[in-house]
């Protein structure tokens, strides 16, 4: 993402530091807030083991992961620390319990862009629609863009995170609605998970989009969602 967005604005200086900026802010607040409210959700649901480990905070560092936000930066996905937990403590059992804390982190990502959307749907701020606008526009556009950049990578995130993959929490979510037996299968595969989504991320990034099938599902689906949010 960053690669890109330097070709895009080399000759734009401007444009380049508000991109930046709008995507720290966006990475902060996304990734930081999604793993929080994991920490939350599970300190809610009888599991402290977040909470002794010092991630029940809204403090990004005790979040972010280098190498995933390396990824974030380089091709536009990647992740933060996961969140320590211990479904055996957790109320309703391990695999609805599970699947709550689990769901938490994507919805999480959607109420920020519901709330970074709202003075924009409402008509509160203005805005433009590209940072190459950024010359000529003005102080109340400019956030207006900022907002509409932290609303767009928060439904990615969101999207993202629900994909039934492991480790991503979509797995979580998706176990629960399958029977004992399949369940138990479903479940083997969690070892496997990080390799096949890292492959599959790398696969794209390789082949500059030519071959990316997590990229066509989110967008896909982003399609959907974010016109509703705005």
């Amino acid at each position: 993402m960053l690669i890109s967005a330097f070709q895009q604005f080399q000759d734009n200086p401007p444009a380049l530091f508000a991109f930046l900026a709008a995507f720290a802010v966006a990475i902060v607040t996304g990734l930081a807030f999604h793993e929080f409210c994991h920490a939350w959700s599970a300190n809610e649901l009888g599991d402290n083991t977040a909470a002794r480990a010092g991630r029940l905070t809204l403090n990004p560092i005790k979040h972010l992961d280098p190498i995933g936000t390396i990824m974030m930066l380089v091709v536009g996905f990647g992740f933060a620390k996961p969140t320590p937990v211990n479904p055996s403590r957790l109320d309703h059992g391990p695999v609805v319990g599970r699947a709550l804390v689990a769901a938490a982190g994507p919805l999480s990502n959607f109420l920020i862009a519901a709330l970074a959307a709202l003075p924009l749907k409402v008509g509160w701020i203005d805005t433009i629609n590209s940072f190459n606008q950024i010359r000529d526009a003005s102080g109340e556009q400019i956030f207006g863009l900022f907002l509409i950049f932290v609303v767009f990578l928060n439904v990615l995130l969101g999207i993202f995170n629900l994909l039934p993959i492991p480790p991503l929490d979509g797995f979580d979510v998706f176990l629960v609605v399958l029977p004992a037996d399949l369940r138990r299968v479903a479940d083997g595969f969690r070892q496997w998970g990080a390799g096949i989504l890292m492959v599959l991320l790398m696969l794209s990034f390789i082949t500059q989009g030519a071959i990316n099938p997590i990229g066509e599902v989110v967008r896909r689906v982003s399609d959907v969602i974010f016109p509703l949010v705005t």
